[in-house]
């Protein structure tokens, strides 16, 4: 099953209608979380709100995530190993206030598991090609700098409370 989530705060009518017109052509059925928005789709089994804990079974259980570029999917995609098609809302169409979430896509190219569409024609390419999980552990360069100087730190302070 792919899963399509839109998040909870906004409507995102554009990437439902683009999701439910390809519904049809895909090779596996599609579930969809619609949120507030006004478009109700015609070839995918959708609800607008699901629980969290439910929400998780579905992400635990698809195949694929298509998703608007909220941090909080990404996070649940990444822990469940799930390959995602990041969607990202434009504020130049009243999509959201600004385009933080084009600048978290740009944040996020090129990760492992992780594939950006910016309109129906780089969705169409990126769910005609095999979809690649995450690599479980990605090494992230700004972490590895911060475990770096966290456990200098914690060398440090125990010499320090070693000479005593």
């Amino acid at each position: 099953m792919i899963l399509l989530t839109v998040g909870t705060q906004l409507p995102f009518d554009r990437l439902v209608a683009i999701v439910d017109g390809l519904a049809a052509t895909l090779a596996e059925p599609v579930f969809a979380q619609v949120g507030r928005g006004g478009y109700h789709p015609k070839n995918m089994e959708w609800r607008s709100y699901v629980d969290p804990v439910e929400f998780e079974s579905y992400i635990a259980r698809c195949t694929l995530l298509i998703s608007h570029a909220g941090i909080g999917t990404l996070v649940m995609a990444q822990k469940h190993g799930k390959p995602m098609i990041l969607f990202p809302r434009r504020a130049i169409l009243d999509e959201h206030r600004n385009d933080h979430q084009l600048a978290t896509v740009r944040a996020l190219n090129g990760r492992s598991g992780v594939r950006i569409a910016y309109d129906e024609d780089d969705l169409i390419r990126l769910l005609a090609t095999p979809h690649t999980a995450p690599k479980p552990n990605d090494v992230l360069p700004d972490r590895v700098r911060l475990c770096g100087v966290l456990g200098e730190l914690v060398r440090s302070e125990q010499c320090r409370l070693a000479r005593r």
